[in-house]
């Protein structure tokens, strides 16, 4: 399998690369909670809010806002909405009563110059049904009250406006255009019938690629034993040769990584454009391709075993197999397709099969040989998710992890490196997502507890990969939890795995005795078929 070998080197890059698009991923919206936490006539949740626009009595876009903490609640269905004119304010700021009528309408105005609560009073004050605030960035702010405000007593609904969003009515306003809207904010399910399939996605990944690896590691040790057996005199020492095209993860590259991950992540931070979005693309389809074929050419080999054993020589790649051949241009032309047509509704099949195969490749090719090693690995992995996500808000002063993760000043949604499915019942739409990295680091683990378990002949009940895989779903359930309860705000999905898993098999290792054989991965260099 030369065309394997070949590509080892992208696909490890692509492994420091995957961590960059998490689960820590949060909404376009600004927190204040904090400095304006809920006081009395100023205590709403804080809710989206769906603006529906209708230009000259036709349906136009429909934008998202989000309301305030004072005001009236938000109708939560839409034929309960009733269709408003919108009429511009005069100042713009509401600052001060307006010189127009407003009685009835909906008032367009401009953030600044006075207090949100002030703007909607005077709103009010003249009879205006609701206020849309129009924000001076691209995205949304939560309006509150100052801390030392309570009981404004306003009694209409207060909606922040993306610039972007604003500015376009504000147009059509200005040129004399007759604009009306609905505002509404529907209830979100309480589940997302989303994360669950991207839980069992995850899970379900995990789980093959760690069979697949221990499958691998019990045929290499047959192959390397029938070797040594066949020509104990003439053989040369093969212990450690990586023939069998496995790269093992020793404690050097586990310490590096973090620093490694870190240079990466501010690479992309500070070059993220359309065209550097670009470049992922491609390198994102090179994994896909050799992860893609390296799995259609393990399945198929059952059938076509011939073709599978038979190689012919190829000019950089070395020696491929007729399989291989054959399988690649399919490869090819499925992730060429997804790369042009990957902004449609439907791309996101594609992308996910992609991912999955790459992740499936780079879990049976690279592996932590022992629970040292794992520590380490997943320690630093905690401590980089926890800092991009959080600490790096006081140097950079925004989340650079969510920042790369939502693709911003690319014009683009979001880096490929991830999973994702559409959330298909929920009135907001979107999608749920996880990166690769909260499945292959955690999976290096869990399957590195497989291969341990048939090394030392132990059954499901009595091992640690069950136990693991079980830790890890509840891990990433907990993870989709938090991010459901923390009101929008970004979550290091590692955070909560990398408890779970590592715990769990520490503990269940020391319970039984048994932790510094893991912590020494000593059944690894066992002969792992002798567990049938």
């Amino acid at each position: 399998m030369g065309f394997n070998r070949g590509w080892g080197v992208v696909l490890l890059a692509l492994l420091w690369v995957s961590l960059f698009a998490g689960l820590a991923f949060a909404g376009d919206i600004v927190h204040q909670d904090d400095k304006a936490p809920k006081v009395p006539g100023c205590s709403n949740d804080f809710v989206l809010v769906k603006v529906q626009t209708y230009v000259d009595n036709k349906d136009d876009n429909e934008y998202v806002g989000v309301g305030a903490r004072f005001g009236t609640p938000m109708e939560s269905k839409e034929k309960h909405a009733y269709r408003t004119r919108v009429s511009l304010s005069d100042p713009p700021d509401l600052c001060s009563p307006p010189k127009n009528k407003l009685f009835g309408d909906v008032v367009l105005v401009h953030r600044g110059n006075c207090k949100f609560t002030i703007k909607a009073k005077v709103a009010e004050s003249v009879g205006a049904s609701a206020i849309l605030i129009i924000n001076n960035r691209k995205e949304l702010y939560k309006m509150v009250c100052d801390s030392n405000e309570t009981n404004p007593h306003i009694n209409i609904p207060a909606v922040m406006l993306p610039q972007d969003a604003g500015e376009s009515l504000e147009s059509y306003l200005k040129k004399g255009t007759p604009v009306s809207v609905q505002l509404y904010s529907p209830d979100r399910p309480l589940v997302d019938t989303a994360e669950v399939f991207l839980w069992l996605m995850a899970v379900g990944t995990i789980l093959c690629a760690s069979y697949w690896s221990a499958w691998s590691a019990r045929e290499a040790s047959l192959e390397h034993d029938k070797l040594l057996k066949d020509a104990p005199d003439d053989l040369p020492d093969m212990e450690g040769t990586g023939s069998s095209g496995v790269v093992d993860i020793n404690m050097t590259s586990a310490v590096l990584f973090a620093l490694i991950a870190s240079c990466f992540l501010i690479l992309l931070y500070k070059l993220m454009s359309f065209w550097f979005i670009e470049i992922l693309v491609v390198i994102f389809c090179i994994g896909g391709v050799e992860g893609l074929q390296t799995c259609l050419v393990a399945l198929l080999s059952r059938w076509f075993k011939h073709a599978g054993e038979s190689f012919v020589k190829v000019p950089f790649f070395g020696p491929v197999s007729y399989l291989t051949l054959a399988v690649s241009p399919f490869c090819i032309a499925f992730a060429v397709i997804w790369a042009v047509y990957r902004r449609i509704s439907l791309a996101w099949i594609g992308q996910d099969i992609l991912g999955i195969a790459l992740i499936v490749t780079v879990l049976q090719i690279v592996r932590v040989t022992n629970l040292k090693v794992g520590t380490v690995l997943l320690g630093c992995a905690f401590m980089y998710d926890i800092f991009w996500v959080f600490i790096s808000k006081l140097w950079f002063h925004e989340s650079v992890m969510i920042v790369v993760a939502r693709g911003d000043k690319s014009g683009e949604d979001g880096v490929p490196m991830l999973l994702k499915i559409p959330r298909m019942f929920d009135p907001w739409g979107g999608y749920s997502i996880i990166g690769f990295g909260d499945i292959l680091l955690p999976g290096l683990l869990i399957a590195f507890s497989l291969r341990y378990d048939w090394a030392a002949n132990k059954n499901l009940r009595t091992g640690y990969f069950l136990w693991s895989m079980i830790a890890y779903g509840f891990g990433l359930l907990i993870t989709y939890v938090a991010l459901n309860l923390m009101d929008g705000r970004g979550q290091p999905a590692l955070l909560y795995i990398v408890p779970f898993t590592l715990g769990t098999i520490s503990a269940l290792g020391r319970k039984r005795g048994e932790l510094r054989n893991l912590w020494r991965g000593e059944p690894e260099r066992m002969c792992p078929h002798i567990h049938q």
